[in-house]
């Protein structure tokens, strides 16, 4: 196959930080190529320079044996490279359709042709293992796992060479992420290219073709053959040390058997998602929620922490009751919440690192009705230099922090003040490997020191290997709960699988 992409030499300067420093990058038409490295690498501004969103200090970028400049995305697109990023861009109150066509809608004598856009979007829906999405339907109205789809969808509307996916699988159910290879490698045989990015290493052997890792803004190894480098190779080239792929150790079994219950649900139900639910957490216990996208485990989170009014049922934190639909009186009591979609649901992107990690407890900072900014600053540095989030400066811009660095600020904000129950929706989405085993170890201390801990992810070896118990959720309901260490990966796959397409 030949050179489809060829970069050379690409350096990039903000203000204080080199983000690429001489990084080069080889894609082979029909091929998919994997691009490595922890978050704050320069993946996430390597990708924008070849969508056209930021322009290279140096370097040069051929495609199709052409130097190309891209001044704009819109010029990118147009020379066939699309880009499908981790956090959507799409718009909430469109149709599919809409969004599919997006800046190049069908039109004629000046007026929008919906039935052909509807039309086509269909097929393009269907193309992807999809027709089920109506093109008519809003799409702030579908879920995660469909709002990804969507944008793959608008992604092959266009004329593409090249396309690139940032964390593609990251909301998406098991099933839903063979389907998604099976995609992929039908656009390769027709000749597409494919850059591909993720944290699952798993996933790439799976999927890749050849890898290229980024480290600290330079190029540690490019084009590495997928299947027949050992991860330890891997992993070693992106953190420049050995990182064991270990958990956390956990007490003894039944350790947690007499303490008191930190969190009680009773026959919890939320209409059209989940139904009866029941379980408890004691102190120091992590319970995991294992289940496909749709079964419900965001959901029961969610309504735990008072953002989803249930139909009936009760939660009960430390004895006391929860008032469903006040997420402030769950925090008062003593819950904090890591949610999935945390550009959206839990960051101030114009607000600094520091205050986002202080926000939620900014009352323990004030004096007379004003906040002692020293103290504030303070307490945000020592959490800053505790989690090692990146670039280590707590008056930054959070917009300017990588995926996984935004993450640990989220998750930072609730070890300000003591917590009795934390919730976790995906913790560890978008972190690169070196990250999770610093975040795992700040869970199990926190359990250690008798804080219960409610986790839900989408990798099933990372709720059995953090949680002490675990509770299988299919199609909205409890169907299992027992000590992690009684389960294996199989035997819960086959459980939450049973029933359906595969």
């Amino acid at each position: 196959m030949s050179d489809l992409l060829v970069m050379r030499g690409i350096v990039k300067q903000f203000p204080g930080v080199r983000a690429l420093d001489g990084v080069d990058l080889d894609v082979r038409a029909g091929e998919v190529h994997c691009l490595l490295g922890q978050n704050g690498a320069g993946k996430s501004t390597l990708i924008k320079i070849l969508a056209g969103a930021h322009r290279p200090d140096e370097g040069t970028i051929t495609l199709g044996g052409e130097e190309v400049r891209f001044a704009n995305p819109i010029a990118a697109i147009k020379s066939g490279i699309s880009t499908i990023y981790q956090e959507l861009d799409l718009v909430d109150g469109l149709s599919v359709a809409e969004n599919i066509f997006l800046g190049h809608e069908q039109a004629a004598y000046g007026f929008t042709r919906r039935g052909e856009m509807n039309k086509e979007a269909s097929k393009l829906l269907g193309r992807l293992g999809h027709g089920e999405i109506r093109p008519t339907r809003e799409v702030g109205r579908l879920s995660s796992a469909g709002k990804q789809i969507v944008s793959m969808a608008r992604a092959l509307s266009h004329e593409t060479r090249l396309i690139v996916m940032d964390e593609p699988s990251a909301a998406l159910a098991h099933d839903e992420v063979g389907n998604l290879f099976r995609v992929i490698r039908d656009l390769t045989a027709q000749g597409v290219a494919v850059v591909y990015i993720s944290h699952r290493l798993e996933e790439i052997r799976e999927i890749g073709d050849r890898v290229t890792v980024l480290k600290d803004g330079r190029t540690a190894a490019v084009g590495l053959p997928a299947r027949e480098t050992p991860t330890s190779t891997v992993v070693s080239l992106m953190t420049g040390r050995d990182v064991e792929y270990v958990f956390p150790q956990r007490p003894a079994p039944g350790s947690h058997e007499g303490r008191p219950e930190v969190l009680k649900v009773e026959g919890l139900t939320v209409a059209g998602h989940f139904a009866d639910v029941s379980f408890s957490v004691r102190e120091g216990e992590i319970v995991g929620l294992a289940g496909l996208v749709g079964s419900g485990r965001s959901e029961i989170v969610e309504a735990v922490y008072g953002a989803r009014r249930p139909s009936t049922g009760r939660v009960v934190l430390s004895g006391e009751t929860v008032r469903t639909g006040s997420t402030t009186r769950s925090v008062r009591l003593g819950m904090g919440l890591a949610p999935e979609e945390r550009k959206s649901q839990a960051l101030l992107m114009n607000e600094s690192v520091g205050r986002n990690i202080t926000i939620a407890g900014l009352g323990r900072y004030a004096r007379f009705g004003w906040v002692d900014r020293r103290a504030e600053r303070e307490a945000a540095d020592r959490l800053v230099k505790t989690l090692d989030i990146r670039p280590p400066d707590s008056r930054r811009p959070i917009r300017t922090l990588s995926g996984g660095n935004q993450q640990k600020a989220v998750f930072a904000r609730w070890l300000v003040e003591g917590r009795k129950l934390l919730l976790l929706d995906e913790p560890t989405r978008g972190v690169d490997v070196g990250a999770r085993a610093e975040l795992y170890a700040v869970i199990r201390r926190l359990a250690d020191e008798g804080v219960g801990v409610l986790l839900v992810s989408s990798e099933v070896p990372e709720v059995l290997g953090l949680a002490d118990r675990v509770l299988v959720l299919r199609e909205g309901k409890v169907i299992h709960q027992s000590d992690a260490r009684d389960l294996d990966e199989s035997r819960v796959l086959d459980m939450i699988m049973e029933g359906s397409a595969l």
